[in-house]
């Protein structure tokens, strides 16, 4: 036995696999690694050499199966793919004739979509958007916002408390323009869309759960007339060009001077109807300008800057626009409501 003989076994291995199949290829492995296999026999007879020609057959073989080996296992993979693309290019889909597929097209649900499209409006007026969290201490849920200890809101009727009251749910988002502001120094344009809770009965207009979307600006110079063209702004583009809007004076803890903001009646257009209690007008979010001791509470310079804040009722507004008169819509999954949006 010699080198020349098994480099011409390894040349004639190396033929036979370049003109296999994936049957053949198995013949061919059998043939030359196999238990009675060519290269295996000669690993077999080893024992009638000496020992400079064991190390020097046996090496030389072991190398010879290793080749042939890699290039059975190559020409496998190689057969393989080709198998797998004649397979795909046989059942090949022609996408663009019609063709049945079992499941309904899906949508947003409504909040989600209403979310958006608010978000949508203030992006386009420079606002970025920012997310807090749902787990609040009282200091950004209530003190950092002029909400004092004795305030009706911090009862425990409105309020979901965890871990003896050191943390709570967020009753509103308004947690999150301090979270920004701690973060950042002025100008600051920010919406916080998110989840919130209060403690409370359900009924057609109110829920324990709901989603509010809180704005603020804070820069030098800012004044009420600049709140007003935001959310004059903001109205038209997400209600319609011809829709009415009234500020009424109002007051929270963490703005003032505050107002409510109230829209025309789309379904009466004022006249007066069920949906606004024949009044004409539909409350839809309030809004006033940054209290100095929040402000302050986020070591702002009271006298330099000047800011606005405002919250909306993503349901409320959510509802005004498609007529819905009960809140518990939104929540029940009833897939014949859901349909509609």
């Amino acid at each position: 036995m010699n080198n020349i003989n098994i480099e011409e076994i390894v040349k004639e291995a190396t033929l036979q696999i370049k003109d296999a199949n994936l049957e053949s290829i198995e013949n061919i492995k059998v043939k030359y690694l196999g238990k009675n296999g060519i290269l295996t026999q000669i690993l077999k007879s080893l024992s009638n050499y000496s020992i400079e020609d064991k190390k020097r057959i046996g090496s030389i073989t072991n190398k010879a199966k290793n080749d042939i080996e890699n290039e059975i296992e190559l020409k496998k993979e190689t057969l393989k793919k080709a198998m797998l693309e004649e397979k795909m290019q046989k059942e090949k889909l022609d996408y663009s004739s019609n063709f049945y597929f079992p499941f309904p097209k899906g949508s947003f649900h409504p909040i989600i979509q209403a979310i958006e499209d608010i978000s949508s409006v203030f992006k386009s007026l420079g606002f970025s958007i920012a997310q807090g969290p749902e787990i609040e201490t009282e200091w950004y849920n209530f003190e950092a916002l002029n909400i004092s200890g004795n305030h009706p809101a911090r009862d425990t009727q409105d309020t979901f408390y965890l871990d003896g009251a050191k943390e709570l749910l967020r009753t509103h988002t308004s947690p999150g323009q301090i979270h920004v502001m701690e973060k950042q120094k002025p100008p600051i344009r920010v919406i916080v869309p998110g989840k919130v809770y209060r403690n409370e009965a359900s009924d057609a207009t109110h829920f324990s759960t709901f989603h509010q979307i809180e704005g603020l600006a804070v820069d030098e110079n800012i004044t009420f007339v600049d709140l007003k063209a935001v959310l004059s702004d903001f109205i038209h583009k997400f209600f319609g060009p011809s829709v009415g809007i009234r500020f009424r004076p109002s007051h929270f803890q963490f703005t003032e001077p505050s107002s409510e903001v109230d829209v025309q009646c789309i379904f009466c257009k004022g006249k007066g109807c069920n949906v606004c209690k024949n009044s004409g007008w539909v409350e839809i979010l309030g809004c006033g300008m940054v209290h100095p001791n929040v402000l302050k509470a986020v070591n702002y310079d009271s006298e330099k800057y000047t800011g606005y804040a405002f919250g909306i009722g993503v349901e409320r507004v959510t509802m005004f626009k498609h007529g819905i008169d009960d809140i518990r819509l939104f929540f029940e999954n009833d897939l014949r409501f859901l349909k509609q949006f």
